[in-house]
């Protein structure tokens, strides 16, 4: 589990997702190669320190869209930018982002430190530098015992706790993730998503966050985007008002019920104008 800040409260009243815009999408589309049409042009504006939830049907354009943020793909039309500026910036100090993808993507023939470590290798960063972030980031993910294991000896849960840490040594200031846990059981999702949320608030680390499931993204999240096909829009926005750092408990209140069959009723609108359309 990660390690709580004794400094912060479950009571904070602290708002997060306040902060100045981190990514600004405007009017942002993506026809792909052989004219498919992923994405309508899209508007949304991500504010620093907000977890955002992307949510919607198999093939709307999620990964696209965070593909899009990432800057790995360029929209066709529209523009995308980071921190008011382009992405020439991004790797400089106070300027750096992160992607989980799906799969762990581990090396198998690497211990998990040097697995970690990989960013820092690449970013020739002083091998003392390299060995306290490593030794934090793990510890950050409840992993500090596990530094010398190979990935065949972890578990599902553990091989994405050491993908987050990849992720995370290279301190970044967003965090990308595309459907990290849905290959997983759900009690270890469940104590991942909880881990995810104390990190996440603790950092004040701007997130944004692929998900196909209702439950998971009414835990984590600040907004949630409900995007819908053919081609990939944004079609609703619900706000997710509750007092973060959230814990277990909030799974079994009535508020996160209450939440739940919003956004379930959401996602059924879209799913009928979807099929009338």
């Amino acid at each position: 589990m990660l390690a709580p800040n004794p400094a912060l409260s479950a009571d904070a009243e602290e708002r997060p997702g306040a902060g100045a815009p981190v990514i600004e999408i405007l009017s942002a589309d993506k026809v792909f190669p052989n004219g498919t049409r992923a994405l309508a042009a899209i508007d949304l504006t991500i504010a620093g320190g907000e977890f955002l939830t992307l949510i919607g049907p198999s093939g709307c354009g999620k990964s696209t869209l965070l593909k899009l943020i990432a800057n790995l793909i360029e929209p066709t039309e529209g523009r995308i930018l980071w921190r008011s500026g382009a992405f020439d910036k991004v790797g400089a100090r106070g300027r750096s982002i992160a992607f989980v993808f799906q799969d762990p993507t581990l090396m198998p023939w690497a211990r998990v430190e040097t697995n970690v470590r990989l960013p820092l290798d690449l970013a020739r960063v002083p091998s003392a530098e390299s060995r306290r972030r490593v030794a934090d980031a793990l510890s950050r993910v409840g992993l500090e015992g596990y530094a010398r294991y190979y990935p065949r000896q972890l578990s599902g849960g553990m091989k994405m706790r050491v993908s987050i840490a990849r992720s995370l040594v290279i301190e970044p200031n967003l965090l990308l993730m595309d459907e990290p846990f849905g290959a997983l059981d759900e009690f270890t999702r469940n104590r991942l998503d909880a881990d995810l949320i104390r990190l996440w608030w603790e950092r004040k680390l701007t997130t944004v966050f692929v998900t196909h499931s209702i439950y998971e993204a009414v835990f984590l999240s600040t907004r949630v985007i409900v995007l819908g096909a053919r081609p990939g829009r944004i079609c609703k926005v619900m706000t997710i008002e509750e007092p973060h750092p959230r814990h277990e408990s909030f799974r079994n209140s009535p508020r996160f019920a209450e939440h739940c069959r919003a956004l379930s009723a959401l996602l059924t609108e879209v799913s009928v104008e979807q099929m009338r359309s």
